[in-house]
């Protein structure tokens, strides 16, 4: 799944084109490095995102659609 999906998704950034939008900026780094809004996300992926309140997260699952109850389900917050 690309990467602003997922971030969409998961709720993790309320809309795509923000999500899309941070990842042109820079502020979306996946294992470290600045990811295009392209990247393909596989569980295991560290995310670091720099919008609104830093946050960083472990990606759990891939799942094409999630409901509000389990979109939280998708990540874990590691700092």
């Amino acid at each position: 799944m690309r990467l602003d999906k997922y971030l969409k998704v998961s709720r993790i950034i309320k809309r795509r084109t923000v999500a899309n939008e941070a990842c042109d900026a820079g502020r979306i780094l996946v294992n470290g490095k600045p990811a295009r809004a392209s990247y393909d996300v596989k569980a295991g992926d560290i995310l670091e995102i720099g919008v609104g309140k830093p946050m960083k997260v472990e990606v759990v699952s891939v799942n094409e659609y999630a409901t509000k109850e389990n979109a939280a389900e998708m990540y874990k917050i590691i700092g």
